[in-house]
């Protein structure tokens, strides 16, 4: 079973649109299990998976069949355990542990060092239950693969979230902001790695120690641009250029001294599956995927709670059957490269 965590503390950048996405087409074209993991407070990978109406049924009727529910064992003294998945009704394939609106809450308890020792075993234990929660509910279902939609901040939940995911993606948008989202990444992400080490040598007789294993950047995307005759406009192409530089220069450097990245072998590797996408010629080895604005079509996708490519075409536009087929595509490329990347068959 494999960890993937999605994130980006920069809000706006499609993080769950292509977590439900991805996670469809790991199951329809690679015959994957896949969890889908609701990290976010914000609950959006929830109401996308179920939709409005369910989504407000399940909250009503299963209150504690959720994220914070289950972590919240831990301070309770109970055994943390897997939790009771939803199966979404049209991709049996395909499960959904709930998220909650106030998963937040924790930071205060985790704003505590868990060094520190007259720190209650509870605290000490929460640096890796998130760890634990996620490898018994995997098991509960046979799952293959867990994708992990992460809130957009820099909280020391998402610090125990990410280092406790096998790989990473960040997500970004062509704007300036983005850039400077990863500049700061390339500071944090390693002070996290950092942080992972120190706590694994401290904290080694508890319940739920951390994962022995290094989180490895898997790539990024850049999502929610325009296209301007089957390409991106020349001012958006100048802001990817420099995304791309700033992952180049500044991200991979970084994550290379906390060993959270792959070799340069292994992101080769999937170079060639570029061909397939469109993509421009001078994409990097880094990134999985350029995906423009979904338009009106991402309406009709929360709406029934389906991927963007699963929509019918008996009805639409020639323009927006190609966008449908552009984006099956581009998912189906995307699950591709991270199989190779994580060396699942």
């Amino acid at each position: 079973m494999k960890k993937i965590a999605l994130f980006n503390h920069k809000e706006g950048v499609s993080k769950t649109i292509i977590a439900f996405n991805l996670g469809w087409v790991l199951t329809k074209s690679n015959n994957k299990r896949v969890l889908l993991v609701d990290a976010d407070s914000q609950c959006n990978l929830t109401l996308q998976a179920l939709g409005y109406n369910n989504h407000q049924y399940f909250y009503e009727k299963n209150g504690e069949n959720n994220i914070k529910s289950a972590l919240e064992s831990v301070f309770k003294s109970r055994l943390v355990e897997g939790v009771e998945c939803i199966q979404l009704k049209e991709n049996p394939n395909l499960f959904l542990l709930p998220g909650h609106l106030d998963l937040a809450e924790y930071e205060t308890v985790l704003g505590t060092p868990p060094q520190l020792s007259n720190t209650s075993e509870a605290v000490k234990n929460f640096a890796g239950v998130f760890n634990f929660l996620i490898k018994k509910t995997a098991e509960k279902y046979n799952i293959d693969i867990v994708i992990i939609d992460m809130s957009p901040s820099l909280s020391t939940l998402n610090k125990n979230i990410l280092i406790s995911s096998d790989y990473f993606i960040i997500p970004s948008s062509p704007d300036y902001f983005s850039m400077l989202a990863i500049k700061s990444l390339s500071r944090i992400l390693p002070q996290w790695g950092e942080w992972a080490k120190e706590t694994r040598n401290v904290l080694q007789d508890i319940d739920y120690p951390l994962p022995t294993k290094t989180p490895q950047f898997l790539g990024y995307t850049i999502n929610n641009f325009n296209l301007g005759r089957e390409k991106p406009t020349y001012s958006l192409e100048v802001i990817m250029n420099m995304i791309s530089r700033e992952i180049r220069n500044s991200l991979l450097p970084s994550l290379h001294q906390e060993e959270m990245r792959l070799s340069e072998a292994k992101y080769r590797k999937v170079v060639l599956l570029n061909q397939r996408m469109k993509v421009r010629e001078d994409i990097d080895n880094y990134c999985l995927a350029e995906i423009s604005d979904f338009k009106g079509l991402i309406l009709e996708s929360n709406k029934k709670s389906i991927p963007i490519f699963e929509l019918s075409q008996a009805d639409m536009s020639e323009n927006k059957r190609e966008k449908l087929n552009l984006f099956n595509t581009l998912f189906t490329v995307i699950s591709e490269k991270i199989l190779n990347l994580i060396d699942v068959e």
